[in-house]
């Protein structure tokens, strides 16, 4: 009995030495990518490492999508990587390469390149014929790109120059620009923004009417924010070149073109003609933006800005005589910002006209 004992206890230590030294095993690894004969990486199929040429896989590795293949437990030899398709029928292959040695401890880095010319040589004139055209096609699309990565780097440059007021260098850019890419509506509206701050007003309407043209185009997605913004900024030149007329109708179009900016555009419009000192189109465009939204306080003191332009002064008195609407906007600008950036300056403008703000009107009672 104890003989059989020891006996087996032998057995069990040298299979567990033997389960443990075939664990032990040292292993290789496989990695890279697999390209068709366009040099495009292939999204599907199956790497396998075979000792017989294809015949017997013995080991399978997905093939991602995008082309790469990763595998790993391979024991060390010299194998051929076969690649096939999900629809490559049993028994064949798209393409191998042989002669392929993972020992011990390696990560090899093969590729399956079906571009290399072993694998080319054996394709039809027809098959070759397609790779070259397609080539070719291919690489008008690479230097069209590579164009395309260059003027996103000018508009982000030609926008921070606009930025800070550096409209100079920003217009050299995006003339340049709008030359190679002359479909380009953001290049054509950056150009406006740097002529607009060169006082360049003719040319600025020129280009962003051109971005206009060019983003209502029936086979583009329209962009509302630009075409509103871009009749905005036309706005803006005209009221700046005394053209107040045609600038109220490019807001206006703006506002419909895009109405969730509506308050915003004619906001704008108000300040624009409040720095070019006209009043009456200033009052007017307040109005609108009041309409718009009857809760944004600067419009309303906009509106008082533009109608105390025509207060006079009380001859027996001395005071100012606001002129009718002036008080409101005023003391509804108050109401809404009771400490806003404008607050002193209307409560001295009602001060001097003696007239009491409502609010504190209200407090003594």
């Amino acid at each position: 009995m104890k003989l059989r004992a020891y006996l087996s206890l032998a057995a069990a230590i040298l299979l567990s030495v033997s389960i443990a030294g075939m664990a032990q095993a040292p292993t290789g690894k496989i990695y890279g990518r697999v390209t068709d004969p366009t040099g495009v990486p292939k999204g599907a199929g199956t790497v396998s490492l075979s000792t017989d040429g294809g015949t017997t896989l013995k080991y399978n590795f997905p093939v991602s999508a995008t082309g790469d293949f990763t595998g790993d437990g391979i024991a060390p030899g010299t194998y051929s990587v076969v690649f096939r398709l999900p629809e490559t029928p049993a028994g064949k292959l798209v393409d191998h390469i042989d002669n392929v040695k993972i020992a011990a401890g390696d990560n090899v880095h093969q590729d399956v390149d079906m571009s290399r010319q072993a694998y080319i040589d054996q394709m039809t004139p027809e098959q070759k014929k397609q790779v070259e055209e397609f080539k070719t096609k291919n690489t008008e699309v690479m230097k069209a790109n590579q164009v395309i990565k260059v003027l996103n780097v000018d508009l982000n440059d030609a926008r921070t120059a606009n930025h800070d007021k550096k409209y100079d260098v920003a217009e050299t850019l995006m003339l340049k620009d709008t030359g190679l890419k002359p479909d380009g509506e953001l290049l054509w509206y950056e150009l406006g923004n740097a002529q607009l701050g060169l006082k360049k007003y003719d040319d600025a309407v020129t280009s962003y009417k051109k971005a206009i043209d060019l983003a209502t185009d029936p086979k583009k997605k329209p962009n509302p924010e630009l075409i509103g913004g871009a009749h905005a900024a036309v706005g803006e030149a005209d009221a700046r070149n005394n053209k107040p007329e045609d600038a109220a109708g490019e807001y206006d179009q703006a506002a419909k073109l895009n109405p969730t900016r509506t308050a915003f555009y004619y906001s704008n419009e108000a300040v624009v003609f409040q720095n070019v000192g006209n009043a009456d189109a200033q009052a007017a465009a307040a109005d609108k933006a009041i309409t718009a939204d009857p809760k944004n306080p600067l419009p309303y003191y906009l509106k008082g800005q533009a109608l105390i332009s025509k207060a006079t002064v009380d001859a027996k008195t001395g005071v100012y005589v606001l002129p009718p609407g002036c008080e409101d906007a005023y003391q509804k600008y108050l109401d809404l910002a009771p400490t806003g950036p404008y607050a002193n300056d209307v409560k001295a403008i009602l001060a001097q006209s003696q007239t009491k703000v409502q609010k504190e009107v209200k407090n003594k009672k």
